[in-house]
């Protein structure tokens, strides 16, 4: 209830009610602002993971740290209808320096705030400093029970690094006796890692974390497979065909409820339409020159959404997007 105002529940109730007139009548009406937001604090990574530009240094856009003035700038705009923050898209938010920081600001804004982590950075001093920022949801990625499960996608990690920095987190969330972040391991399921499933379940259990999440593994080039698309189908996005090539299972309506409820923004300060333009191909405007308001509303976003609803498999970008089946337990 901390963050709810009478202001973001109104600004809800246009979003949604302007989507689904949208999607009856095929025109790309918006009477809103977004509901929730994903900012990057970096592009930056320790790790090499194998299906992630960050890890693979294969970006092609300019890679860099998210100014805080240019954060200030957003989140002062738009935090009277702002309902949830992710201090996430490419990179690890911990190697900010003023990471924490930025998320205290957003708290202070009440708005909801929850990033995602390889927990590698969760030292005693972070984990403190995260605790007393207020953030709201902590995900930590914890992608295998074992190192040699766990090495074999998250390249370059330590196992033990995580369950440190986990350790961490909850202690001082203990001794400074507050109820947040609620602590999530993430467990991306691949085909080298499927068979812990149960393992990361009773893994958090004994550490008293607040819960697990499963989430299917996008892969770049999956028509030819590939050694991490799962054996087991319900944690695949992927179906096999019967000449052995693999296709999405995502039919690809023309429509998406990301494009009206909410937005990435890159550290550089571009607003892209969704988690899956990692390279933002798609870039509908720049914050460094305009307003957020006067990109949301403007042109080129306008005919981006009337794409989504006349054409949408038309868009690269949208052709490997899963919606709505990424998370599949909790």
């Amino acid at each position: 209830m901390y963050h709810l105002s009478p202001q973001k529940l109104l600004n809800a109730a246009k979003v949604l009610s302007s989507y689904y007139y949208a999607r009856q009548t095929k025109k790309a009406t918006h009477w809103g602002l977004p509901i929730a937001l994903s900012i990057e604090p970096t592009t930056a990574c320790n790790l090499r993971c194998p299906e992630c530009p960050s890890g693979l240094r294969s970006f092609t856009r300019p890679t860099g740290m998210l100014p805080e003035e240019l954060f200030y700038k957003v989140i002062d705009e738009l935090h009277p209808t702002l309902s949830y923050l992710t201090f996430y898209f490419q990179g690890e938010p911990y190697l900010h320096p003023k990471f924490t920081d930025l998320v205290k600001y957003a708290h202070q804004k009440r708005v909801y705030t929850a990033t995602s982590t390889n927990a590698h950075f969760l030292t005693p001093n972070n984990a403190q400093k995260t605790i007393e920022s207020g953030l709201d949801k902590l995900i930590i990625s914890l992608d295998g029970t074992s190192q040699d499960t766990y090495q074999q996608y998250r390249i370059g990690g330590k196992l033990e690094k995580v369950i440190e920095g986990t350790k961490n987190i909850l202690h001082w969330r203990k001794k400074l006796k507050a109820t947040t972040p609620k602590v999530v391991f993430q467990f991306l399921v691949v085909k080298p890692n499927e068979h812990q499933i149960p393992e990361v379940y009773a893994l958090a259990q004994s550490l008293g974390v607040d819960g697990v999440q499963l989430k299917t593994a996008q892969i770049y080039d999956y028509e030819q497979g590939s050694p991490l698309i799962p054996t087991i189908d319900k944690y695949s996005r992927y179906a096999q065909q019967s000449d052995g090539t693999y296709k999405i299972k995502n039919a690809l309506d023309n429509s998406c409820w990301r494009m009206w409820q909410s937005c990435v923004i890159t550290w550089d300060g571009k607003v892209v339409p969704c988690c899956f333009d990692k390279d933002a191909h798609y870039v509908l405007g720049d914050l460094q020159q305009q307003t957020f308001k006067e990109i949301w509303q403007g042109a080129a976003y306008q005919e981006f959404r009337q794409q989504l609803l006349v054409s949408r498999s038309q868009i690269e970008m949208c052709k490997n997007c899963t919606e709505g089946m990424q998370v599949l337990e909790k």
